[in-house]
């Protein structure tokens, strides 16, 4: 009991960072999801009253739509407007860092990296 004990609860508590990391990845393809959908709100710019959402604003939006982050970092990449041919596209990107711990020892730190392109209406 005495060698068994630490060693499951070592176990345990590597698996409830491992679901943090989980929940955190979960969260970070939801802030993508959101963050896409709100950059292609406006297919049609010329369109009267329709403006499309700048890059601030979507960043912004990338952020406040995230959950599940635990102790970790979340970092969202600058955006740019890139082209090709006539459709133009935004590559939105962010990181997840956590460091973990073996309760005693430190254990590795964990980075979780998600992108997805979004094509929006060109210039």
């Amino acid at each position: 009991m005495a060698l068994a004990l630490p060693t499951l609860i070592t176990m345990i508590w590597m698996f409830v960072q491992l679901a943090q990391v989980f929940r955190a990845t979960a969260g970070i393809q939801q802030a993508l999801g959101e963050g896409a959908r709100y950059a292609t709100l406006c297919l049609n710019p010329s369109v009267t009253g329709c403006t499309t959402p700048s890059t601030t604003n979507i960043e912004a939006k990338i952020l406040a739509s995230v959950y599940g982050i635990g102790p970790g970092s979340f970092v969202v990449s600058p955006l740019t407007k890139a082209t090709s041919g006539t459709g133009a596209y935004y590559d939105l990107k962010v990181t997840y860092t956590q460091a973990t711990n073996l309760l005693i020892l430190p254990g590795p730190t964990i980075t979780v990296t998600r992108s997805k392109r979004v094509w929006v209406a060109g210039d």
